[in-house]
């Protein structure tokens, strides 16, 4: 019986290609195969905090490993960025932020990371506004007659907000040189601080993020004035929008950020924003980052890097126009 020599070099060649894809897959194992380590540069207790806590837990069911919270508080959340911007580029180290990463740089003189570079951007998971408030006995009941009574009362008026930096403060600072006002913002040691000086009314105004200061506007204890999302809150639907209250350009938010290291291969950042997309569309996951005062976003790698460079650019142009320094 002749040998067809054609069959056999086609049935050697199907052999080697088997074999090649074999290492391939060997050399190439299935992404997660370990715990997954999830840097929180902040203290437990914190929205960020709690977020990442439910997200890690649904991460670990989806997984079948173990997702680790591992919180790095300290300067302004760089210590625990630092960490994973110089952590291992192979998916077993996230790194979730707030909008501290996009201020940062603008703020401090040197940080341990490169906004652009040193992180692959997964996904902004989520949102929340800042909202402008007052104390009840301010004449003020929208922006444009708060900043009518702040122009007529010059250095009579000031805001409180969480701290020197933060997105609400810098909200306050990028208003207070875009509308010319002589007033002060006074920095507190977080937001509860801030929340309970306005309704102590030894400052009287606010500039807070939306999720502590929310109960205390639908009591009665503050009234609010706008807030500085794009839309309007699902919490204040009757609260109009910096912009529909005649003030653009005024927008700012706190985000609920994932990355990880630069270098990481692109199926991994796509298998990470993949599983938490369909994490954040759970109902049960809906309920409770929209009861902590955030909007579910659960943008793509390529919306959140695009994101990440307008912020940036626009918080340190904040920064170095209204003069604010971090000792």
């Amino acid at each position: 019986m002749k040998t067809n020599k054609k069959h056999v070099v086609r049935m050697v060649v199907a052999v080697a290609a088997s074999a090649t894809l074999g290492a391939a897959n060997a050399a190439e194992p299935q992404y997660p195969t370990k715990s997954v380590r999830m840097i929180v540069p902040f203290a437990p207790g914190g929205p960020t905090d709690v977020i990442a806590r439910f997200v890690a837990a649904k991460l670990s069911e989806s997984f079948g490993h173990q997702v680790v919270i591992d919180n790095r508080a300290g300067a302004g959340g760089n210590i625990g960025m630092g960490m994973g911007a110089s952590a291992t580029p192979d998916g077993y180290t996230l790194t979730i932020v707030s909008s501290s990463f996009v201020v940062n740089p603008g703020l401090y003189a040197k940080i341990p990371y490169d906004p652009y570079k040193s992180f692959a951007p997964v996904t902004n998971m989520a949102a929340s506004p800042n909202v402008y408030t007052a104390h009840p006995s301010v004449a003020a009941k929208s922006m444009p007659e708060l900043i009518k009574l702040i122009q007529a009362n010059p250095k009579k008026y000031s805001f409180a907000t969480p701290g020197i930096g933060t997105t609400p403060d810098l909200a306050a600072s990028l208003l207070k040189v875009t509308a010319k006002l002589d007033v002060t913002t006074v920095p507190y040691a977080g937001a509860g601080p801030a929340v309970t000086a306005v309704i102590g009314n030894q400052v009287p105004l606010g500039c807070t993020a939306l999720p502590p200061t929310t109960p205390h506007i639908l009591g009665g204890r503050l009234r609010a004035l706008a807030v500085t999302s794009a839309k309007r809150s699902p919490a204040l639907t009757d609260v109009q929008t910096m912009g529909e209250a005649g003030f653009a350009g005024q927008e700012s938010e706190t985000l609920q950020g994932v990355l990880v290291p630069a270098g990481t291969p692109k199926a991994v950042v796509q298998r990470l924003q993949g599983e938490i997309a369909r994490i954040l569309a759970q109902p049960d996951t809906k309920e409770k980052i929209i009861g902590l005062g955030f909007d579910i976003v659960a943008s793509s790698p390529e919306q959140f890097a695009a994101q990440i460079k307008s912020e940036v650019a626009k918080w340190s142009k904040v920064v170095k126009d209204a003069g604010i320094k971090v000792e």
